[in-house]
């Protein structure tokens, strides 16, 4: 296993060309599989599922088709990118379990600063109640989410993974909406009253990752 933490702001299409070309690698058994931890520039991408009406500021951030399930996703500067190259031939052909073991890292990554990261049925990605703000008008708890999955497979080798919010610029989540949910809102760990570093962060990735994966 490759773990590399790529340092700056990584473009997205020659991140993207980089993961295509390790992705086919690894399908050849010419590469070892790989978890690249980065950041992009402001940016949206638009997911399989994506709806056009759900851009609704098209000219804010270049918009890039990214090829993986989901639908319009952002990302930025303090937002921590986890793309995820594995060999699933090697781990099971399971797609579904694949996932939650995506959001369950993500989960077990959160608790390690005391958050409690919640699955959500019919909803990908992994939230937050929040009783400290004003909640939803049917009297329930209102749920911010912090990460994000989105995934595509390719000869069973993965690629894209997860994204968590520690300190990216909320307001540029207005320009989408995220995931095609308009009923709720988005956190992060800083908004959360939780100053974690990014490195922090990083440390609680791989060693969550490892508990999870490692026993593959």
């Amino acid at each position: 296993m490759e773990w590399t933490v790529m340092p700056g702001l990584q473009p997205y299409a020659e991140t993207l060309a980089l993961m295509e070309q390790r992705v086919a690698e690894i399908a050849a058994g010419r590469a070892d599989e790989a978890v690249w931890l980065l950041e992009h520039p402001a940016l949206y991408t638009a997911g399989t599922s994506a709806k056009p009406e759900d851009l609704t500021d098209p000219d804010r951030f270049p918009v890039f088709t990214a090829g993986r399930g989901g639908q319009y996703t952002y990302h930025g500067p303090g937002q921590r990118v986890a793309y995820v190259l594995l060999d699933l031939n090697t781990r099971g052909r399971d797609v579904r379990c694949f996932v939650n073991r995506l959001e369950a890292w993500v989960i077990q990554t959160l608790a390690e600063f005391n958050i409690k990261g919640e699955r959500r049925a019919g909803r990908v990605g992994v939230w937050v109640t929040r009783p400290d703000k004003p909640g939803n008008p049917d009297g329930a708890l209102r749920e911010d989410k912090i990460a994000a999955i989105g995934v595509k497979l390719r000869r069973w080798v993965s690629f894209h993974g997860i994204s968590i919010n520690l300190e990216p610029d909320l307001s540029h989540f207005d320009g989408i909406v995220p995931c095609g949910i308009r009923e709720h809102g988005v956190t992060s760990l800083v908004d959360l009253g939780l100053p974690v570093s990014m490195d922090d962060l990083d440390v609680a990735l791989k060693r969550s990752f490892e508990a999870v994966f490692g026993q593959d």
